[in-house]
């Protein structure tokens, strides 16, 4: 199968054996990890303990196909529609707050019901977030490096964003979304002077949300000293240490752990990296890390070959999803460690959750997506990526 670059390059698929290893590695140590950290969930819910396993199951085929589709989409498609896909996403956002759409989950209400699958909206805003601002620094290149213009411009539509997601409240999405905006403008050029005062903004903002919000005040005093009240407060974190204390080198063996036994909370979505800690020991905790750092610098190095070749477009939305992904892991990763205050971010690819899984193999579609053209680009220049 081929298609088009533009109006005359045709494209052969490539495929990179580093960024396939390194994806199909955390799906498969995931799913694992999300059956072990579920079966007794499942004989909760459904009577199943098979219940939690299916249904990753389904969502890792799902997104397989939709990542497909994503990945026979010419990025000039994608760069084409960048802004209403941005637009779009804002609608989702709006439509999960009407009373009757958005489903509630934990005092949150941040899911979509479609076909009978959950649709978590802020997964959707990340990756149109990445898309978006790609195509904004492409076609405004001069405005970012020159002008203070070009750095609040985009931010008036993520500050909607950001809204939206606060109401639900989403917190830690906010907080994505920004980074991946900030970081792909610092990449564009933007000036370090008006770059630094953008963030020190960004910085004051969040310390007047953390302030004024008691539950998210009441999150940061806790982990400062999580075991001054380790059965309510410091409950989660005290729990995830625990985790991490017992797994010692090797782990107390798969499916051995007895954190998840109804004491970590979350064991198979936001804390399923202290699971993993507990059940395979230090030597998963560095396998797993290792994946990660593997794909983000993987994601770079096809940014960079993009950016070399004068596909800005490409480039920025490769260096846009090594942001995400990224910063998401390590928020994720710090908050299971004790070095970061809890929020609640599920482990990219890993993390039991249809929608996030889903969403996150588009995302690697499309960097496959970019792999593939630069690498067309490149053939028989001897240039590799």
């Amino acid at each position: 199968m081929s298609k088009r670059i533009g109006t005359s390059l045709k494209v052969r698929f490539h495929f990179d054996l580093l960024l396939v290893v390194a994806c199909s590695s955390l799906l498969l140590i995931g799913f694992v990890m999300v059956a072990s950290a579920s079966l007794h969930l499942g004989v909760k819910v459904s009577g199943s303990e098979f219940y939690y396993p299916t249904r990753q199951l389904i969502h890792m085929g799902l997104g397989l196909v939709l990542g497909a589709i994503v990945t026979v989409t010419p990025l000039r498609v994608w760069e084409k529609w960048s802004v209403w896909l941005f637009i779009s996403g804002l609608i989702l956002l709006v439509l999960v707050l009407i009373p009757g759409l958005g489903i509630r989950v934990n005092g949150s209400v941040r899911w979509l019901s479609i076909g009978g699958l959950r649709i978590h909206v802020a997964e959707v805003i990340k990756f149109f977030s990445v898309i978006y601002m790609a195509g904004y620094v492409t076609r405004h290149q001069q405005t970012v490096q020159q002008s203070a213009f070009g750095l609040v411009n985009p931010l008036i539509l993520f500050s909607m964003a950001c809204v939206l997601l606060l109401l639900e409240p989403d917190f830690g999405a906010s907080v994505v979304i920004l980074m991946i905006a900030m970081g792909i403008m610092f990449l564009a050029g933007a000036r370090l002077s008006q770059f630094s005062v953008l963030l020190g903004s960004v910085a004051v903002l969040v310390i007047l949300l953390v302030l004024f919000s008691p539950y998210r005040l009441k999150r940061v005093t806790s982990f400062m000293d999580p075991w001054a009240d380790p059965l309510d407060t410091g409950f989660q974190l005290t729990q995830a240490l625990i985790s991490f204390g017992r797994g010692e080198w090797l782990g107390v063996g798969l499916g051995s752990g007895v954190q998840k036994l109804f004491y970590l909370p979350e064991a198979h979505t936001d804390f399923l990296f202290s699971v993993i800690a507990e059940e395979l020991g230090l030597l998963g905790v560095v396998t797993v890390i290792g994946l990660f750092a593997l794909l983000v610098w993987r994601m770079f190095a096809v940014g960079i070959a993009a950016e070399q070749a004068g596909q800005r477009f490409s480039a920025f939305v490769a260096y846009g999803l090594g942001i995400w992904f990224g910063f998401q892991s390590f928020v994720n990763m710090g908050v299971n460690m004790g070095l970061l205050p809890t929020k609640g971010l599920t482990l990219p690819l890993m993390s039991y959750g249809g929608g996030s899984l889903m969403i996150m193999c588009c995302a690697v579609a499309l960097l496959f997506r970019v792999y593939s053209e630069i690498a067309e680009l490149n053939k028989g220049t001897g240039v590799k990526i």
